[in-house]
Order: C-alpha cells, then sequence, then structure tokens
C-alpha cells in the first residue's frame, strides 16, 4: 500500500520523480493535493520533464497557489488598515508571514485564514476596529465565545462579511489551558518589522511556533506541509550566525525543547534538512509513530491507519486541557451536534 513517502521524496529530490509511471504520477499527484502541498510540489517540479497531463495538473496547481498568495496579501492589507489607526501592528503569522516577507517557504504554498499576534491588553480595541471593518464571529453561539475568550490563544475566528476572508487574532501560540506556557510577550519584543504597521515573527520564534503549531497543538492534520515549511525556513536561516545557538535559547524560552528537537529530527528524516545534532537528539521509537501519522495516506490521497489517527486526536486535546475540562468540553461539543 503507497503512503506520503514518495510526495517527501519528490519534495525533497525532484530526480526521485524520474520513471514513475502513469500509476505512481497519479498517486503522487493525489497525495499531494490531500496534502495541500500540490502547488509546492509544482514548483519543486517546474524544471523537470514531465508527462503533458502531469505538467497541466502542476501548471494548474501553480495558479491556485498565485491567486491564493495574492488574496492572503490583500487580506493581511485589509488587516493593517483596520488597525493602522489604533498604532497596532499585527505580527504575521504562518503563510501570510512567508508570502509577505517573500520566505521560501511560501513558494507555492496554500495560505490559509490570516492568522495574526497582538498584545493581549490590545485585543478588545483590535476586535471592536476589525468589527467596525467587517468582520462578524464565525462562531457566535455563548459557549463558543465563552471558551475562546476565558480558555483560548486567540480571540474567536472572524469572518469578512463581504470578502469571506478568515482573521484569527492571537495572542499567544498555545491556549493557555496548555501544559506548556510559551513566553507571548517575547514573541511579541523580538518580532522584527517588515513594512510600516507589519512586523513577523524572528527567524528563531518562526521555527519555534511551527514546531507548536506542528507538535503542540493539534493532531498532525496537515503535517507534512507544516513540516515542509520546517525545512524550507531552516535552509534559509541555518545559514544565519549564531541562528542554532538563537534557537536553541528561544526553544528553551518558551518551553518547546522537545517538539523543536522533534521537528529538526522528523524534518531530517522526510527531506534530508540540514539539522543540527545537538539540537534534534534523538528518540527513534517515537519518531516512527509520528512519521506514520504524517504519511497516513493511500494512492488515491485517502487518510489511512485510522487507529494511529485517533491516538493523535486524543494526544492533541490531552495536551490542551487539563482531564475534567477536557470531559466537560467535548459533552457540550457532542451535545451541540
Amino acid at each position: 500500500m503507497r503512503d506520503a513517502r514518495a510526495l517527501a521524496a519528490a519534495l525533497a529530490d525532484p530526480v526521485s520523480t524520474l520513471g514513475l509511471a502513469p500509476d505512481g504520477w497519479t498517486s503522487l499527484l493525489a497525495i499531494a493535493r490531500a496534502e495541500r502541498l500540490d502547488g509546492s510540489l509544482a514548483y519543486r517540479l517546474a524544471d523537470m520533464p514531465l508527462p503533458a497531463p502531469v505538467a497541466r495538473a502542476l501548471e494548474d496547481a501553480r495558479a491556485r497557489a498565485e491567486f491564493g498568495r495574492t488574496q492572503a496579501l490583500w487580506e493581511v492589507e485589509m488587516a493593517r488598515r483596520a488597525l493602522a489607526p489604533l498604532g497596532i501592528a499585527p505580527i504575521l503569522l504562518k503563510g501570510s508571514a512567508f508570502a509577505f516577507a517573500g520566505l521560501p517557504a511560501a513558494i507555492g504554498r496554500v495560505v490559509g485564514d490570516l492568522d495574526v499576534l497582538l498584545p493581549r491588553d490590545r485585543l478588545d480595541e483590535a476586535e471592536a476596529a476589525l468589527l467596525a471593518a467587517g468582520f462578524e464571529w464565525a462562531k457566535d453561539d455563548d459557549y463558543s465565545q465563552a471558551y475562546y475568550r476565558r480558555w483560548m490563544h486567540e480571540l474567536p475566528p472572524l469572518v469578512h462579511r463581504d470578502r469571506g476572508g478568515m482573521i484569527d487574532v492571537h495572542h499567544s501560540i498555545l491556549p493557555l489551558t496548555a501544559r506548556r506556557r510559551p513566553d507571548a510577550a517575547a514573541l511579541i519584543e523580538d518580532s522584527v518589522e517588515i513594512a510600516p504597521g507589519l512586523r513577523i515573527l524572528s527567524p528563531a520564534d518562526m521555527i519555534v511556533h511551527a514546531a507548536t503549531h506542528l507538535f503542540a497543538d493539534g493532531d498532525l492534520a496537515g503535517g507534512l506541509r507544516n513540516l515542509w515549511d520546517v525545512d524550507r525556513l531552516l535552509r534559509l536561516f541555518a545559514a544565519t550566525p549564531d541562528f542554532w545557538t538563537r534557537l536553541d535559547a528561544r526553544a528553551r524560552r518558551h518551553q518547546m525543547v522537545e517538539p523543536v528537537a522533534l521537528a529538526l529530527r522528523l524534518a531530517d528524516r522526510l527531506f534530508a534538512t540540514p539539522v543540527e545534532p545537538r539540537l534534534a537528539g534523538h528518540d527513534r521509537m517515537r519518531d516512527t509513530l509520528f512519521v506514520r501519522r504524517l504519511l497516513a495516506r493511500d494512492g488515491w490521497g485517502r487518510a489511512t491507519r485510522p487507529f494511529n489517527r485517533l491516538g493523535f486526536y486524543v494526544r492533541s486535546h490531552w495536551m490542551r486541557m487539563p482531564p475534567l475540562m477536557l470531559a466537560r468540553h467535548l459533552w457540550i461539543k457532542a451535545r451541540a451536534k
């Protein structure tokens, strides 16, 4: 049975696609679409000899990625305009940050919602400004509003009534109920101005956030794409003097040493990413479970390994809140369906 290993290999080494049979190309494209990596794959294979149907499919993927990038940059500008009168410079996170800063991680990447980080004491002002600018709550029931505001690391998601663009306004990078407690003030203090009224995380904090989002705040759905982000960022930042020392310090500052080490090991294992062995450590048995989850696709792009995925789903909730709170939360959500 195929899994997503061929996709990881094609991204890491495009030459590995030479000699693929038609069914191999079908499988590769199906898995890439399912993992939302078809745009990234399209750019990686741009210089390779491709069968005509594959070339057309990848050209379409490049066009979709470019259109998405344009939309994402417009949403960034709209957020900047809404917050500028308050003197608030949002810190762009994830795909929007990569796209606006022109980082290699943005090439072909699908950009989803606009994620921004703001100081917690400015949330009320920012919320009012965004609502006045045409945003509305995507979740307006009383429980969701109370849950987000009391326990989460972000406001309830907002969607624009006309454009349909969604913005997630964060004040930290993990829920307040999580066992690990990143230093949100340090993330903000070390952020870098990328344009007037806009900022991005520092290089080391960008890696910490990617590792946090991947391994400490979810069930690894879409994890291969997020790990590809780590590879692209590390290949750029590792050339900076003292980067590894800085990354080590920031991982410790944010209580993210283990997730960062795991991200380094798995990026090395799946994409041959150059990493610092001292920071990556070694845990082969545990890593194998994560690799199985990241690669859980069949040749049609369908999710596989249900028990493995269920285990990571349970793990994601277990990390986010204490047992009694988790039981109450799941009970309320189940009754609401």
